[in-house]
């Protein structure tokens, strides 16, 4: 059995789960969360607990099975309390800045690059070598931060780049001195 497939998912004040039209619905204070469910998986909701089962023990199912627990997991933790992750940009001269909805990147290039976020996602620009991506789909979320990242990523000699709070980047040694 799936240690994370087996455990249930306990529902949040505010938050309603639905299974109907094989999707998963749940809903919350800030806002709406779907996802498809998988054949032969099974969701219980009873006394406040979301439980997920699975027909058989065909490796595509377990797998199928603990994803589909930690999928509800998310869902439930998005809508009631939502995601964000903290990005930083580090380089001599390279800042963020918000205009109207669009982030605005000067990275060292001859233009500025200017990203729009997708819908259901909020950039705030805490100041101008740190901002931070939110949303209520976790998925949603670190998929926008892999496509800011892909701008600048770090790279190993000078560390320069747009990295994750607290990311440690390996550095290498450059080349050595003639002797």
């Amino acid at each position: 059995m799936s240690r994370i497939g087996r455990k249930a998912v306990d529902i949040v004040k505010d938050v309603t789960v639905n299974v109907k039209d094989e999707k998963i619905v749940v809903k919350g204070p800030k806002g709406e969360l779907s996802t498809p469910l998988m054949p032969g998986i099974k969701v219980e909701i009873a006394d406040g607990k979301v439980h997920v089962s699975r027909a058989n023990d065909e490796k595509q199912m377990r797998a199928w099975h603990g994803m589909t627990r930690a999928l509800i997991a998310n869902m439930v933790t998005g809508v009631s309390q939502g995601f964000s992750k903290t990005m930083e940009i580090v380089g001599v001269g390279w800042r963020a800045q918000m205009q109207g909805k669009k982030l605005v990147l000067n990275l060292g290039y001859s233009h500025p690059v200017e990203f729009t976020p997708p819908a259901g996602i909020e950039i705030v620009v805490e100041n101008p070598i740190k901002f931070i991506v939110k949303g209520i789909d976790k998925e949603l979320v670190g998929q926008t931060c892999a496509l800011i990242r892909q701008y600048r990523p770090p790279e190993p000699y000078h560390g320069k780049g747009i990295r994750f709070e607290n990311e440690h980047i390996i550095r290498k040694a450059g080349k050595t001195g003639a002797k």
